[in-house]
């Protein structure tokens, strides 16, 4: 071969090479963008020192997804969507974290007493028993307007707290949860952290803790203030970890009961708010909230009523149609869903 023809071997021979590469290289894939929908399940593809802020993929049958139940909801075949008049609302499956149903569910609202929730769990966790007592203080009777005795502004029909009361944990634990009661809430808070500010610091890093990315809590009660809110979606979830405690659960299912002072002097009434109960068969507890900033918000847990089994929470945030369209997102849940 020429010296002329092996340099222009030498300078084409790269070219070649390049230019098949192009040809050669396999298909760039885009990953499909994902967002939760009707029938995803809550388990998380990422990194376990990432806490979950944007991503939930599809349902997938593992062993991670069935979880305690063993069963996994499915859409039925003449599955019908549904839609609810509200700010937000959102249905799981307890056991597998399976989304049933999803509207506006990450929006960032008020979420008045649905916050006792939260406070009610860290209750549970940080006191070691509940029989301790706590005395009241004046900071507390300030948390205004649904207090110990007076579960709406324009309903007091028991006795209320005093100053100086002393009155256990588990009761204002049922307080807080049965009447709603503002002033058991922040005495409870106070009484695990020290002061109302130490005890959300305390909420907000449990929300961490839960991997929840559209909370932030400012006091145990729920009262409105800057800067709290939280999604029907996070509640959700709060709700569903709360089935852990079945003290709560037992609580959130009283329609009426009574606490009194450790002293015996001071009994209290406690009727619940939510109106509800025992109007759902399959209702397993539930939790109002209302503030004329936040609206009127339910948070309810229910079974399927053919067989009992298969826990759903329920969240709806600003809705005066509350009663009414929880038990119809409740039936159109188990109407549309069965569980394999």
């Amino acid at each position: 071969m020429s010296i002329f023809a092996t340099l222009v071997t030498l300078i084409f021979l790269p070219a070649q090479f390049y230019f098949a590469g192009l040809f050669l290289k396999p298909p760039i894939q885009t990953a499909a963008p994902t967002e939760k929908v009707e029938g995803a399940s809550d388990i998380k593809e990422q990194p376990d020192n990432q806490s979950f802020k944007d991503t939930v993929v599809e349902q997938k049958k593992n062993d991670a997804t069935l979880r305690e139940s063993g069963f996994l909801p499915q859409r039925k075949t003449d599955y019908a969507d549904t839609k609810v008049l509200a700010g937000a609302s959102v249905v799981i499956d307890v056991d597998s974290g399976t989304i049933l149903h999803f509207d506006k569910g990450r929006d960032h609202m008020p979420i008045a007493s649905l916050t006792k929730i939260m406070t009610a769990v860290l209750v549970m966790e940080n006191v070691k028993n509940l029989d301790d007592p706590v005395t009241i203080d004046s900071e507390s009777l300030a948390a205004v307007p649904a207090r110990v005795g007076c579960p709406t502004s324009l309903k007091c029909d028991s006795e209320r707290l005093r100053v100086g009361e002393k009155i256990t944990a588990g009761n204002l634990l049922a307080a807080m949860l049965i009447d709603s009661a503002n002033d058991a809430a922040v005495a409870l808070g106070k009484h695990v952290a020290g002061s109302q500010k130490a005890f959300a610091e305390m909420m907000n890093a449990k929300a961490e803790e839960l991997n929840l990315g559209d909370s932030h809590f400012c006091n145990p009660s729920g009262l409105d203030a800057p800067g709290c809110y939280s999604s029907a979606y996070d509640l959700a979830r709060i709700a569903a970890y709360s089935m852990k405690y079945d003290t709560l659960w037992k609580i959130m299912n009283t329609q009426e009961s009574s606490v009194q002072s450790c002293d015996g002097k001071y009994d209290h009434l406690l009727k619940n708010t939510d109106m509800l109960l025992g109007q759902i068969q399959n209702c397993l507890g539930g939790k109002t909230g209302f503030t004329y900033n936040a609206g009127k918000s339910l948070m309810l847990a229910a079974t399927d009523p053919e067989t009992g089994r298969h826990r759903i929470i329920t969240v709806i945030l600003n809705d005066n149609n509350r009663w009414k369209d929880m038990q119809d997102l409740v039936d159109w849940t188990f109407n549309n869903y069965e569980w394999k």
